[in-house]
């Protein structure tokens, strides 16, 4: 069958994994990019405000799926307001026990707040659009021929980068950002009006060395995953996310999940994302738990078709339960001047674009801009001096 066409176990998609790994570096090495230095914006964060707590009324929507018009694809060309800047950069925090928090944060900088974004903030120019295809297909995340690899054996499986996923027990996938965080897709805690049902006891599941399964008399052995949980002390959603339309609602579609204990993996580090034209092969990678492939890895790769100030929207295989999974690709780093695996971005779901009388599909992933960089960095750190773009 085609699912086994793609196992990791194969020698040809061994090869092919192996390739997709190596190759950007080698082809990269070529022509060193310049890259002019990012500027990140200093947030000052306002006392937290105390909130009712959660209801965890909202049911878990896994296959996330939106629509678009020209003027939702280019609103990150449009001027922003500073109250406006503010209400989005705003953030709850979930605690263990159901209380809520509302914080504020007002942006330190010569941001240009009356006009269009400062030039260091600009969005990459807008591209012409290659689609592929323009009809509607019932598995609206595979395209053509799946090429996703399930990853296999305690050699990719519990190795870096593939063991910096981790499951959500709402369904979801999420990424390790640091020895107690994770990040993931706000849809997965959060309907946009309350936190899921789910979400009342969340929990963080990290793959284990698999056993062998196969006791019973004439039964082929299997080796079996094991899932080690840990729960998460706290959450945090951006306000943009919370009750907005859901075309603009997308771009805010992440949330972290700090833990009550830290984990002692490696883990992926952040990056403003780049455009595409300065990623190694100018692909990005990310790996799930898909549901439609129950206990497995699920690792894929394919190019950036387009982006957006907000988004990067691509042709990656995936199905519901990728929902969190980190888009990372290789920047180039200039303190260590190499190339460097970093997470630019989350996975969302999937976006019908409506352009010019035509509808177009794409899988989308949100884009890590310097605001929300900015704004993750302060999340994890818990301060301003330590998000410092390196």
């Amino acid at each position: 069958g085609r699912q086994s066409s793609v196992l990791i176990s194969t020698p040809f998609c061994l090869i092919m994994l192996l390739l997709s790994l190596l190759l950007p570096l080698s082809l990269s090495s070529r022509a060193l990019p310049h890259q002019d230095p990012v500027h990140l914006p200093s947030l000052v964060p306002h006392v937290p405000l105390p909130l009712s707590r959660s209801r965890f009324s909202a049911q878990t929507q896994l296959d996330f799926t939106t629509h678009c018009n020209a003027s939702c694809y280019h609103k990150g060309e449009q001027e922003r307001r500073r109250e406006h800047l503010t209400e989005q950069l705003a953030f709850e925090t979930l605690y263990a026990d159901g209380s809520r928090t509302l914080t504020t944060m007002d942006v330190e900088d010569e941001y240009d707040y009356e006009g269009t974004i400062s030039p260091a903030l600009q969005p990459p120019p807008m591209r012409g659009w290659r689609v592929t295809s323009r009809h509607r297909r019932q598995k609206r995340q595979i395209y053509g021929a799946d090429g996703r690899f399930n990853i296999r054996g305690d050699h990719f499986l519990l190795d870096y980068p593939f063991s910096t996923a981790v499951r959500i027990s709402t369904g979801c996938t999420g990424v390790l950002v640091s020895q107690r965080h994770v990040l993931t897709a706000a849809h997965c805690v959060h309907d946009g009006k309350d936190y899921v049902k789910g979400a009342r006891k969340l929990r963080v599941g990290f793959l284990t060395p698999p056993y062998i399964n196969g006791t019973k008399p004439n039964q082929t052995p299997t080796k079996i995953p094991l899932v080690r949980w840990v729960r998460v002390k706290s959450t945090r959603v951006p306000k943009g996310w919370i009750q907005g339309p859901q075309e603009v609602s997308m771009d805010f579609d992440y949330a972290l999940l700090e833990l009550r204990w830290p984990h002692r993996r490696p883990f992926m580090r952040l990056s403003v994302a780049p455009s595409s034209d300065d990623l190694a092969g100018k692909r990005i990678h990310f790996s799930g738990f898909d549901s439609d492939r129950p206990g497995e890895l699920v690792y894929r790769f394919c190019p950036v078709e387009d982006e957006s100030n907000d988004l990067i929207y691509q042709h990656c295989d995936a199905r519901p339960g990728a929902s969190g999974s980190g888009v990372y690709g290789r920047v180039w780093d200039t303190a260590l001047e190499r190339w460097e695996r970093k997470v630019i971005g989350i996975f969302s779901g999937h976006q019908w674009l409506e352009i010019d009388g035509e509808n177009r599909d794409y899988n989308v992933a949100v884009r890590f801009t310097p605001l929300k960089f900015a704004q993750i960095c302060y999340w994890v750190h818990g301060n301003r001096v330590d998000c410092i773009q390196d």
